[in-house]
């Protein structure tokens, strides 16, 4: 199914779904935050066709997402989360955290996010004030930013 581009649209979500919103894609992601890094791997841990899975790392590297790297001469590629990429991480934690509570597996929760330094399990993702205070979705609005467009401006 092809679906409509979002590149035109002038909206910060559109676009980034543009680029990370196939699930697929956000299934490598999350493969990558927990450290495949060859095609392989993907391939072997998604079960993704070899297709879908070289168009979607294509995307990434040309999006900057991904640097594509040979981990030795002759070897296999491998793909490496840029500073674009890492900055996805708390998406992708939201994410699950908002799984963990709406799709719960009956067991318990599938993953725990933890401090790599302390060990301790993190918060659950949340919008913060400048305070440094979680803030409840009506605690928080948007308003019009000098990149938006006249014609989306209340008045």
């Amino acid at each position: 199914m092809k679906y409509k581009k979002f590149d035109e649209m002038n909206c910060s979500l559109a676009q980034t779904l543009d680029i990370v919103g196939e699930r697929w894609t956000l299934l490598i992601l999350r493969d990558a935050f927990l450290g495949a890094c060859r095609f392989s791997q993907f391939q072997e841990n998604l079960g993704i066709a070899r297709n879908i899975l070289t168009t979607r790392l294509t995307r990434l590297v040309e999006e900057a997402i991904f640097e594509k790297t040979s981990a030795t001469p002759g070897g296999h590629a491998e793909y490496r989360l840029t500073e674009k990429g890492l900055a996805l991480q708390p998406i992708l934690l939201s994410m699950a955290h908002w799984g963990d509570v709406f799709k719960a597996n009956p067991k318990g929760i599938r993953l725990v996010f933890t401090e790599r330094e302390t060990g301790l399990p993190i918060k659950p993702m949340s919008a913060i004030s400048q305070a440094g205070q979680s803030l409840l979705p009506g605690e928080i609005k948007a308003v019009s930013g000098p990149g938006l467009n006249d014609r989306r401006k209340k008045t």
